[in-house]
């Protein structure tokens, strides 16, 4: 009879395998940059979002449907106007920056 710490380390062994040969292979996986503007109410939303979808997975009536609709509806706008918004305002920071004649901030 097999026993499960053995199975449980053939396993880390194969997935360390596919991992080093992964990395040999494809490279490093870069980790995308962090977005500025996502704040604390953006993660709301999204958790908000992500729960309805669960809902109405589990349940498809239709308020859980009309219930995902809006949220989503209401993260995309949100997460729209956040964008716009902080690309304005570094619009705005580059165009100041570009007339004093001095290099911009990253």
């Amino acid at each position: 009879m097999v026993c499960p710490e053995d199975i449980h380390t053939a396993w880390e062994n194969v997935k360390e395998n596919i991992r080093t040969t992964a990395k040999g292979s494809l490279g490093l996986y870069e980790l995308k940059q962090h977005i500025p503007w996502f704040d604390e109410e953006c993660l709301w939303l999204l958790d908000q979002r992500k729960h309805a979808k669960l809902q109405w997975l589990q349940d498809p009536n239709k308020s859980y449907v009309d219930n995902l609709k809006n949220l989503r509806c209401e993260a995309g706008r949100h997460f729209r106007n956040k964008s716009k918004e902080y690309l304005k305002a570094r619009i705005d920071e580059l165009e100041t920056n570009s007339k004093i004649r001095r290099p911009s901030g990253t």
